[in-house]
């Protein structure tokens, strides 16, 4: 039981750290494309239009293999399976957080622009100070779903050989002859899924004077 725990902590570990990594450089580079997809200017829009399409119409576990194996055949380099998965989830939810920000940022009626503008706030000061704080509360609940597919999606980066906690189960599992690992598995996965649920419902309550 004890080798199982480790097997099991290591695996969670760099289950942590993918999780981690990919939401640090996911949500703040969802922003920038959001605005590329609301531009005027159709060389941004319509880039960003098409990097989105791409990401939601094909499955992550394919984003996945074509990160990791793509540089080799077209440029014939690489890298490590951990930065190629990092690259490969960041990418992809940063496409599905820049179409939660672009819903927030377009629910903020014209009105409130206009009323700042009267008022002397400029379009950065705007955007900060007054209506940004108004998307992050509308958008969490969203955005907490999507976290919560995160930690699940995790377990997908096995498929480039990436030893996170689904495939150390896997791996314990098969040389026990026993599921009693996969559902162990599970039970660490629900804790984390318990923890964003509940940091991001607290979040929700700190908000409420957002209504």
């Amino acid at each position: 039981m004890e080798k199982l725990l480790t097997a099991l902590l290591e695996g969670t570990g760099t289950t942590l750290l993918v999780f981690f990594l990919t939401l640090v450089i996911s949500l703040p580079l969802g922003l920038p494309i959001a605005a590329a997809r609301m531009s005027g200017k159709w060389y941004l829009r319509v880039p960003a239009k098409v990097f989105i399409l791409i990401i939601r119409g094909t499955p992550l576990i394919l984003q996945l293999i074509f990160v990791y194996f793509a540089p080799y055949y077209i440029f014939h380099t690489s890298y490590d399976r951990f930065t190629a998965a990092i690259i490969a989830m960041s990418l992809n939810y940063a496409a599905y957080f820049a179409e939660i920000y672009r819903g927030g940022i377009e629910s903020i009626s014209r009105g409130q622009y206009e009323a700042a503008k009267v008022l002397g706030f400029t379009r950065k000061q705007t955007f900060f100070i007054i209506i940004l704080p108004q998307v992050i509360k509308r958008i969490l609940p969203a955005a907490g779903n999507e976290v919560i597919t995160l930690v699940k999606d995790t377990a997908l980066v096995q498929t480039i050989g990436v030893s996170e906690l689904f495939l150390a189960a896997q791996n314990v599992a098969s040389r026990q002859f026993s599921t009693v690992p996969i559902f162990i598995a599970g039970v660490f996965y629900f804790i984390m899924n318990w923890i964003v649920s509940f940091v991001f419902a607290r979040l929700e309550k700190k908000l409420d004077y957002y209504r």
